[in-house]
This record gives structure tokens, C-alpha cells and sequence, in this order.
């Protein structure tokens, strides 16, 4: 999604735009064996989703015509979700609906209706099924990339203004700088040692009521689940383990018996009576990895990196899709503003946007006691102020609302220390006991 993204706003720029791909890329919405998360549900989220529209406009009307759900009624029935051990608001809807908007899909779904609006840009070249070997420089700049075909083998070099790196967590970058004599990045990092097993089930329509059901990990529980509704008919339930010690199911019948006393009974009535429509799949993830770029003083001209390239988080909070559409829109931003040292002026700039979702991700990893790591005074405090948010957004349909806007990255998280959230955090504490609960993944703003 990176490259598909990075490639449609390079062409408001340059005269010609390759994009290079390692799959056989066709018109099927089927999952990638270079996406090996994409048979694992993702979240749409409601940043991402105004962007692909600005980008490729009328393409959400696109999906719903498709079979994508899309939540604009600001209906909080269509979400069972347990945030730090909080169950928020299912009454009554948002006070503003359309400031939230969500749409509901498969990955390879919504990869294919991005695909397809960019591979019929006309000074897109698609070369597909090619490996890039290396990055050809001249000096302290970057020229272009050598490939080979995965069809004849045969290599080739590809001249370019400007190369950008979109090729996921398994990037080279750090290994091709360190060839042309420059440092790797430092990385940060922060070991969480998950694994999400899915698998894709037909549920009636009318069976399920929800768009999205969550329940992971808090304190002394290292399992969870979450279920997704997909276009049509079609559902992703997800079990998710926490740390090396915990056995995931290997098996769509170990899989249910691992969901059973984690779903609520009418989720997992729905589920039983389902059709399974594949295997299940599995996907580790063992760590957040930040590579800092924008901390490099030494860097060759010519040459971006964005996507997971340059941060993955911890694939449950879903933000790798929508903070790679940030990065993009950043990037359209620095090329409109000509300037001298592109790498450097986007590196930091995107950054920005990273150490939002970083903070976000690890801090409520780190509210784990399972993850091992340094819990400053800020994040713990952090954590603790979020509990009370949440626990306000189990009857407060205006909290959830600035709730939904921060993790669907529409605001910044400094929405929810502004003055009306500290009043209605008051309200809340004199209407009910203040009781103390754990914060757990995806808590913490």
C-alpha cells in the first residue's frame, strides 16, 4: 500500500513513474505471498480512508459498491469493543457522525481498488515480478536501481530522479547504504513477541450485528481475539497470543476452542454456525522497529524510504496502512515546496507522524507487564489518565467520539486533555466510583 500510494502522488511530479514489485500483481483480490499479514484482519482507519478518497476520488463509493461496509451513521451498536478491560459505549450513537467514518474490508480487498486506480495512470509503468539487487549510485547520490526479472533472470538497470524505497520490514536499505560507505540507521525497538491466527468465515448476513468485535490482551491475559466484517458476507476472526511461552492454535478447530471463552455467545454462535472459506494463518510479530532516518547526518541524495520500511508497530492497532498514507500526503507536501536535500526534509517531516503512532503502539505495549521494557513516569502516567477516558467512554457517547477521532488519527492525542474532556472526566467520577483497571493494548493515545 506504501509503494501503490507513493507511486499515484509521484505522478503528480515526474513524467514517468516505474513501480517495481517482486509478486505477479494481477485484477484479484486475493492475499500475496509478499503481504504475508494480509490474510489477517486490517483496519481501515478513518485518516486512511479520507486520504485514499482525496487521492483517487470517488474510490470509497467504489468499495461500498463492492461489498465494504462502511459506519457513518455513528451507530455505537456496530461495535463490541473492549479497550483496557473498558467495554466502550454500545448506546445511542456519536454527536457527530460524520466526523467518523469507518469502512470495512479484507486487505487484498482494499489493496486491489488502490491497485487497479494506479495501474491505469498513464505514466505508470508496473514491472512486476523483478528483485531489486542493488541501488546504483555516482557520487553521493543515488541514480537509480539494478533488477533482475524473475521471469528470464535477466538484470537490467533503471535510471531514476529519484528511488523510493516502499518494500516493507524486510527493507535493504540499511544494508545498501552500508555499501556505498555510509551508517546504517539506528533503530529502535521494543520486542513484543505476538502471533494473530486467522482464518476467513461466511456469516450470514443478519447473523451479526457488529462491524467490529475486539477483546486482547491485558494484564495476565495473553490471549485475545478479534473479528472483522469483510465485504459481503465475509468475516476474519483472529486469535492473538502474547510472548514466546504461549502456544498459538495451529488449527481452525484449535482456533475455535480458543475463541470460545473469549467472545461473547452470540459472536461465537455466529461463528460455529459459519462457513470456514480457509486454513487458518498465521503471522508472528516479533517486534516494533523504528529505523531513524530522520536522525541521519549522513545521507545519499535521491533516495526516500517510507511504509514499514522505515517503522512497523505491532500489527493490532492498525495503523500501518493509514501512517503510510500520512507519510505519502507528507511527501506531496515537501515535493510541492522545492527545495534542496529532499531525503532530509521528508525523513523529519514524516517522522513527526511516526512518533505519534510509535508512542501510541509501545506505550500500550509496555502497560503490558508481559513486554519487557522501560516504563517512564510520563507513559505510566499516560496510561493511567487514558484508563479514565476509557472508562468514561463506556456510557459517554461524546468521549467515545474524541475517542474514535484520536485512534482513527483525525486528531492529535492532545484532543483528550483539552479542558471539555477534563470536565467530563469530572462528571463522570461524581456520577459512579472510581475503581482502578488495567490499561491494555491499544489504550494508550
Amino acid at each position: 500500500m506504501a509503494g501503490l500510494l507513493t507511486a499515484r502522488v509521484l505522478t503528480e511530479f515526474y513524467d514517468h513513474v516505474s513501480l517495481i514489485e517482486r509478486d505477479e500483481l494481477d485484477d484479484s483480490a486475493a492475499p500475496r505471498r509478499g503481504v504475508p499479514q494480509s490474510r489477517q484482519p486490517h483496519l481501515l482507519l478513518a485518516r486512511c480512508g479520507l486520504i485514499l478518497e482525496e487521492l483517487f476520488p470517488g474510490i470509497t463509493a467504489d468499495l461500498v459498491a463492492g461489498g465494504a461496509h462502511e459506519w457513518r451513521d455513528g451507530d455505537l451498536s456496530r461495535f463490541h469493543a473492549h479497550f483496557g478491560g473498558h467495554l466502550l459505549a454500545r448506546d445511542g450513537r456519536i454527536p457527530d457522525p460524520g466526523s467518523v467514518v469507518n469502512y470495512f474490508a479484507s486487505r487484498a480487498f482494499l489493496e486491489s481498488h488502490v491497485r487497479r486506480r494506479v495501474l491505469a495512470l498513464p505514466t505508470l509503468t508496473l514491472m512486476d515480478r523483478h528483485d531489486i539487487d542493488s541501488l546504483v549510485c555516482r557520487g553521493c547520490a543515488v541514480t537509480g536501481v539494478r533488477v533482475t526479472s524473475r521471469a528470464d533472470r535477466a538484470t537490467r538497470d533503471i535510471d531514476a530522479d529519484l528511488v523510493v524505497d516502499a518494500t516493507g520490514r524486510g527493507s535493504r536499505t540499511p544494508a545498501f547504504l552500508e555499501q556505498m560507505g555510509y551508517p546504517r540507521p539506528r533503530e529502535d525497538h521494543l520486542a513484543v513477541n505476538v502471533c494473530y491466527v486467522s482464518m476467513p468465515v461466511r456469516i450470514p448476513d443478519g447473523a451479526l450485528h457488529e462491524y467490529l468485535i475486539v477483546d486482547l490482551f491485558k494484564p495476565g491475559k495473553p490471549r485475545g481475539f478479534a473479528m472483522l466484517r469483510c465485504e459481503n458476507d465475509t468475516w476474519i476472526a483472529a486469535i492473538g497470543t502474547l510472548g514466546k511461552d504461549v502456544e498459538a492454535p495451529a488449527s481452525a478447530a484449535e482456533l475455535m476452542a480458543f475463541a470460545e471463552p473469549l467472545m461473547p455467545p452470540h459472536v461465537f454462535a455466529a461463528i460455529k454456525a459459519g462457513e470456514p472459506l480457509d486454513d487458518v494463518a498465521l503471522h508472528r510479530f516479533p517486534a516494533n522497529r523504528w529505523r531513524r532516518y530522520d536522525r541521519m547526518v549522513r545521507f545519499p541524495a535521491h533516495l526516500l524510504v517510507t511504509g514499514d520500511a522505515v517503522c512497523s508497530f505491532n500489527p493490532i492497532y492498525g495503523q500501518g496502512m493509514t501512517v503510510a498514507a500520512v507519510e505519502v500526503m507528507t511527501l506531496r507536501g515537501c515535493l510541492r515546496r522545492s527545495g534542496t536535500d529532499l531525503p532530509r526534509r521528508f525523513h523529519r517531516a514524516a517522522a513527526k507522524t511516526v512518533a505519534v503512532a510509535w508512542r501510541t503502539a509501545v506505550g500500550s505495549d509496555l502497560s503490558l507487564p508481559e513486554v519487557e521494557g522501560p516504563r517512564t513516569l510520563s507513559a505510566r502516567l499516560s496510561n493511567g489518565y487514558v484508563d479514565r477516558v476509557l472508562r468514561a467512554a463506556e456510557t459517554d457517547p461524546w468521549v467515545a467520539q474524541q475517542f474514535f477521532q484520536v485512534t482513527g488519527m483525525l486528531s492529535p492525542p492532545a484532543v483528550l486533555f483539552r479542558p471539555a474532556m477534563l470536565r467530563r472526566l469530572a462528571g463522570a467520577a461524581t456520577r459512579r466510583p472510581d475503581t482502578v483497571r488495567p490499561v491494555d493494548v491499544g489504550a494508550t493515545a
